[in-house]
């Protein structure tokens, strides 16, 4: 039972299945947005030229309103989803070991400052012999 909650984990905490839950999540919130500019902007657009209906203003501040909470219900979503996945990046990275950096494999020669394989005991650009370097 351990190794399979150890497995699950593991792919729960994957890249990309993490970027694709928040990308469900951001999308059903986006909908939001959508749903409420089609029920609050166009649909009133669409029937004051198909019918004529007039609308006061009350009506056109409560569409706005409506509107506004959408998009501010998604700003709340997306933030709390930031937060989160901040949150569970520094979970993550607490047991992770810092990566050494790697041995450089090239230098500079200092004759004519280009670069050449630090295994080279002669330069390829100008020919001039490297120096040796110490090694204490």
């Amino acid at each position: 039972m351990k190794k399979f909650l150890e497995e699950f984990k593991a792919f729960a905490l994957r890249g990309n299945v993490m970027d694709m839950a928040v990308g469900v999540l951001i999308g059903g919130a986006f909908s939001g947005i959508v749903t409420s500019l089609t029920d609050n902007f166009i649909q009133p657009i669409i029937k004051l030229v198909m019918t004529g209906k007039v609308y006061t203003l009350e009506e056109i501040s409560g569409y706005a309103s409506a509107f506004g909470s959408s998009v501010v219900n998604f700003l709340i979503m997306a933030f709390i989803l930031f937060c989160l996945l901040k949150a569970m990046n520094k979970i993550m990275s607490l047991g992770a070991k810092p990566e050494e950096p790697e041995a450089s494999t090239t230098k500079i020669c200092p004759f004519c400052m280009s670069e050449i394989d630090i295994r080279a005991t002669r330069c390829p650009h100008c020919t001039s012999v490297q120096p040796e370097e110490d090694k204490s």
